[in-house]
């Protein structure tokens, strides 16, 4: 199953084409996408075969994130271990690096994205969105708990990032529109192997970042068993899963986007985001 937010309802989707989902289940279902997570088992029945006869086409334009205001966005850091490496971290890794990323970062796949500064990077992420809650689920129980998969980008202002005598990882991830996610979303059970996906990352066309998902430290079934051991995961949460080497930051020289360029991200299954970048007042 593949749905998204369409001219601001929700949808199931085909190529182009786009099943409102209200209409179609009379009503039965909301047509703000943020409620279906409450009742993910259920619509994931009802939608589960769904004609899309009556499906029609829809724009880019019409393209919204497929989440808006989840209740947690989850960022993990430095969960592969080549950006480990060109990170400079050198003690091992027996933990997620956890931070948040605030709702309002929260932005959809084609929109624009202003840069606050010159030192903005980028990183590409597989994004899991919670459909069942979970409090101390165990790792063997972790897929059961994700309603969907999606694409995501963590944008990051080092400066706030890495401004000391704390980091301030979640306020450097922060701002508007630095949480970019979509284009849809795509069930679990559509991947032949949801541990391993390739994801990407390019500027202009030139490729950025290029990995897979299989290289995770911890992989999304252990990120939800170690997050819920702490914190009850809520449907329609998001986590952040962490991007593989290749960031701005770890290249000799340094390089961070600037305005005018067009940053595409792309994960295996699910599709591309397509953010272009603009200047704000202190880029």
């Amino acid at each position: 199953m593949r749905m998204g937010r369409i001219g601001g309802r929700l949808a199931l989707l085909h190529d182009d084409r786009a099943l409102d989902v209200e209409k179609a289940s009379d009503g039965r279902f909301a047509a703000e996408p943020d409620r279906v997570f409450e009742r993910w088992d259920e619509f994931a029945q009802w939608a589960e075969g769904r004609s899309l006869d009556d499906a029609i086409p829809f724009s880019p334009s019409q393209v919204g994130p497929p989440v808006r205001r989840p209740a947690q966005v989850f960022g993990i850091g430095l969960n592969y271990r080549a950006h480990v490496a060109e990170s400079g971290v050198q003690s091992k890794i027996t933990s997620p690096a956890v931070f948040t990323k605030f709702v309002t970062s929260i932005a959809g796949p084609y929109d624009t994205v202003t840069l606050p500064s010159d030192r903005v990077d980028w990183e590409v992420e597989l994004v899991a969105v919670i459909g069942r809650p979970g409090h101390r689920v165990s790792e063997k129980d972790g897929w059961s708990h994700v309603a969907a998969l999606t694409v995501g980008q963590d944008l990051s202002e080092r400066t706030v990032q890495l401004a000391g005598p704390v980091p301030q990882f979640s306020l450097g991830k922060s701002y508007p529109g630095f949480s970019p996610i979509g284009p849809s979303l795509v069930s679990v059970e559509e991947f032949a192997d949801p541990d391993d996906l390739a994801l990407s990352c390019a500027l202009d066309g030139e490729v950025l970042q290029d990995g897979r998902t299989r290289d995770l430290i911890f992989p999304v079934p252990e990120l939800v068993a170690r997050l819920s051991a702490v914190v009850p995961l809520l449907p329609g949460d998001l986590i952040f899963t962490g991007t593989p080497s290749g960031v701005g930051m770890g290249r000799d020289p340094q390089r961070f986007l600037r305005p005018g360029g067009t940053l595409v991200s792309t994960v295996e299954g699910i599709g591309s985001l397509t953010n272009r970048l603009v200047a704000g007042s202190g880029a």
